[in-house]
């Protein structure tokens, strides 16, 4: 299903959260002294009163851990560094990879310098990113959070009363956040297959409490529940979403004597597996199978078939939420706003028909 083919084009950033030796973090400190992170940061830079035993306990963890925060994080709020910290869950993705593109972009066009750093996924590699981030005193942070991230990725940052930015993956209405209408465009798409007749409609979900594949389950479902289509549980398949599970898991149900008839992806990673499981087994797309995905592919012209997708505006949604943090540095006390661009369709050759690119909105 695939030709033979290079990467494409990456954007050009201060890389910062490489190998290297693991820190404590000020979640370590707070679970071993039984408090809250924003406890153990108002012991580190005396913004709040504890009490005696608080700060003791604290104290003592401290030192048992070895953590120690950068001298100048303590002076975090006194000035600015014109620099702005950006997490993202894989940089490799194209549409975070377009994303950092569009953030990069327009702090540039503002006088900032964009530090990035890559998660992985990893919810306690996001959190020393969070704080390598933070030691270098940058004015605010943009933040892809990764699967399983936990509280202290927001309530660290807000302790300190740094500006956050939520990108893709929303979270929590009471901050500034920008992503796209998952949820609307999955409906399309997978409303698209169920109106050229299809029954049997299998979708790799990738992992649930990832916020964005969430919405786009929904919107599988949606598409049956508008049609009075019936959904067997049986054609989600989970997994972590990455190619090669994806293709594990495609395979095992291509091998069934029930195959579906048509296959969504619901990111670009699981399409590459989804495509490689259907080339394994020998079938044609889409005249075996029909196949559209979440999220263009990283080389489209390496397909044998074009590929039906839904098109992130990534470089957009990068674009407005540094938009969303450059207002929030100049008045820090905006009305929160969530904003939610529009994904277009790209109908091709994988699903059976060629209409033109239209745009599917909330």
């Amino acid at each position: 299903m695939l030709k033979n083919g290079s990467a494409g084009r990456g954007a050009v950033v201060v890389r910062k959260g490489g190998r290297g030796p693991v820190r404590s973090t000020i979640v370590d400190v707070a679970r071993l002294a039984g408090v809250s992170t924003s406890t153990v940061s108002h012991v580190v830079n005396g913004t709040r009163s504890v009490t005696d035993g608080t700060r003791e306990r604290v104290l003592a963890a401290i030192e048992q851990t070895g953590y120690s925060q950068h001298a100048a994080a303590r002076a975090l709020r006194r000035s600015r560094t014109d620099s702005i910290g950006l997490v993202v869950s894989d940089s490799g993705q194209p549409a975070f990879r377009d994303m950092v593109t569009g953030v990069e972009a327009a702090a540039s066009d503002a006088g900032f310098v964009l530090l990035l750093a890559d998660s992985a996924e990893d919810p306690d590699r996001e959190l020393r990113a969070i704080e390598a981030l933070q030691s270098r005193r940058v004015d605010g942070l943009i933040l892809a959070r990764a699967a399983g991230s936990s509280s202290a990725a927001l309530d660290w940052p807000k302790s300190q009363d740094i500006p956050i930015v939520l990108i893709d993956r929303l979270t929590d209405p009471g901050l500034d956040q920008v992503g796209v209408e998952s949820e609307a465009a999955m409906r399309a798409l997978v409303g698209h297959l169920l109106d050229q007749g299809h029954r049997r409609v299998a979708i790799t979900t990738g992992d649930l409490t990832v916020p964005t594949l969430q919405e786009r389950y929904l919107g599988y479902l949606a598409a049956h529940s508008l049609r009075g289509v019936d959904v067997d549980p049986s054609l989600a398949l989970r997994g972590d979403g990455g190619e090669r599970d994806t293709r594990v898991l495609v395979a095992e149900l291509l091998s069934r004597d029930d195959q579906p008839t048509a296959l969504v992806s619901a990111s670009s990673p699981m399409a590459v597996g989804a495509l490689r499981a259907a080339d394994d087994a020998g079938l044609r797309i889409p005249e075996d199978l029909a196949f559209v995905s979440f999220d263009s592919l990283p080389n489209p012209d390496l397909m044998r078939t074009a590929i039906t997708t839904a098109d992130q505006p990534a470089e957009d949604v990068g674009r407005e939420a540094m938009r969303l943090l450059l207002r929030r540095l100049e008045d820090s006390e905006a009305t929160p706003t969530t904003v939610r661009l529009a994904a277009r369709i790209s109908h091709r050759e994988s699903c059976g028909c060629g209409n033109p690119t239209v745009p599917i909105g909330p």
